[in-house]
């Protein structure tokens, strides 16, 4: 059975993530194309730098050119923002990336883009599930085969449009009068190119590591966070750079660590591009988050006189709300942003340019921002538990969380529960806890913010005793 989550259809390699699997969501995806009649248009299809990558997109390529549908294909690896962003200029029905994002080296994955270079929304991969899972035949022809019929078109030089479009929005300018170092992690993954050019472009001084292909990410999880930053951090401070950025493995999460060698984390660097594009740069409008960002950016919208908007998890429910409520930015704890006016996805290429020009205008440290934004709204601590469970384990926990309804005994009562996605529990102090099932691996995540981090693990503990975990 394949199923789609979240950020598409996610599973491990040799188990579920094989040819014949791929190929009847190749299939899949061909039959209602046609169905809809956007047979027509090209299908983009790029891949990351994972294991099986540009195979699963060759055999993706070749079944729909089989069903006569004609393809863009990458001839090298390329972030998701990249696909998305040609699927959303060009004006095309569908593009495909093969990667499975930041899950560990041993799952990939298929991403859907849809119309305007978005996340595929629940009601495509829903009846795409259904199409794959009622298959009977696949047809699939070979790439020579497509290419003697005129079906496939390689993409010679698909960055350049996407980079030019990201330079012209950027204050060049204000970068290169500053000329910062910067040391940037691509954590093997697809977002060296464009990254390094665009940082070059602008003049900054930049050094890279971890820029060379590696399917298994250097034995490291291929996601920017305090967890996996760590050498970065340490090289940041010992060769006196101005900032530290990590993206990864697909290009749409980032990372910093700032030149005092502090980390910042997901829910800091939205707090930070909101305060800089709203005061800064004028760009008025509210702001979104997921359920389980922070509150800060609440507060700070607040003082503005905006609305921060909450929304369910997924980029798709970000993405549309930013376009419903004209908001300046939207993004989520994890490391996924983007703002307006860009790509209807998160990208951390443009994100990691905006960041740069951000510290140069402002002549300021990330984490002295933070300390200034910290002194007038107060601490938000943030802590996250990602629990694995067996399948038998899954019923009762939902039996447990979605019918019983049942709430760990807190330290205070709670002012508010939530259940738009998973279970959210709000207090008066503007703390909360998130008990919810991840979209895209076997885990069932906790995500908790207080105003101390004893505060926020103790709202983790509860769920583990409830739940027996």
């Amino acid at each position: 059975m394949i199923c789609f989550g979240t950020g598409g259809w996610r599973a491990e390699i040799g188990k579920d993530f094989y040819m014949a699997n791929i190929q009847r969501v190749a299939q899949g995806l061909a039959a209602t194309l046609k169905a809809d009649g956007k047979a027509e248009k090209p299908v983009v299809i790029g891949f990351d730098r994972r294991f099986l990558s540009a195979e699963a997109a060759t055999w993706m390529a070749e079944v729909l050119t089989a069903n006569g549908i004609p393809v863009w294909f990458m001839q090298r690896s390329v972030p998701t923002p990249l696909v998305m962003y040609l699927v959303k200029q060009h004006g095309l029905s569908r593009g495909v990336e093969i990667t499975a994002s930041h899950n560990p080296s041993n799952y990939n994955g298929i991403k859907i883009i849809v119309e305007e270079g978005r996340d595929a929304p629940s009601d495509v991969t829903e009846r795409l599930e259904r199409e794959i899972n009622a298959l009977v035949d696949v047809h699939s022809i070979s790439m020579q085969e497509a290419e003697g019929k005129g079906l496939v078109t390689y993409l010679k030089h698909p960055f350049n449009e996407f980079i030019d479009s990201i330079l012209s929005v950027i204050d060049t300018a204000a970068i290169r009068e500053r000329g910062p170092r910067i040391l940037f992690d691509s954590m093997h993954g697809s977002s060296t190119y464009p990254l390094t050019v665009i940082f070059n472009t602008a003049r900054c001084t930049v050094d890279q590591i971890h820029g060379d292909k590696d399917a298994y990410f250097g034995g490291m999880m291929p996601a920017p966070t305090e967890d996996t930053m760590g050498e970065l951090r340490n090289r940041v401070v010992a060769g006196n750079y101005d900032l530290g950025i990590a993206v990864d493995g697909d290009g749409d999460r980032l990372g910093i660590i700032d030149g005092k060698g502090k980390y910042i984390s997901a829910n800091e660097i939205l707090v930070l591009l909101y305060t800089y594009l709203h005061e800064y740069k004028g760009w008025k409008g509210p702001v979104v988050r997921n359920m389980s960002t922070t509150h800060l950016l609440d507060r700070v919208a607040e003082s503005f006189g905006e609305t921060c908007y909450e929304v369910p998890v997924g980029f798709k429910h970000i993405s549309s709300k930013i376009d419903e409520v004209d908001a300046v930015l939207g993004g989520e704890s994890s490391g996924g942003l983007t703002v307006r006016g860009h790509i209807h996805g998160k990208d951390s290429v443009y994100s990691s340019a905006l960041f740069v020009e951000m510290i140069c205008k402002t002549g300021k440290h990330p984490s002295e921002m933070m300390e200034e934004i910290s002194q007038q709204y107060g601490t938000y601590i943030m802590k996250e538990s990602n629990m694995p469970f067996s399948a038998p384990q899954r019923e009762a926990l939902e039996h447990t969380i979605f019918v019983d309804c049942a709430l760990p005994k807190f330290a205070v009562e709670p002012v508010r529960v939530s259940y738009l996605d998973g279970c959210k529990v709000y207090f008066a102090d503007d703390s909360f806890v998130v008990c919810r099932f991840s979209g895209t691996e076997p885990l069932l995540r906790i995500f908790a913010e207080g105003h101390t981090q004893e505060q926020a693990l103790s709202y983790i503990a509860a769920w583990k005793t409830l739940l027996g975990l």
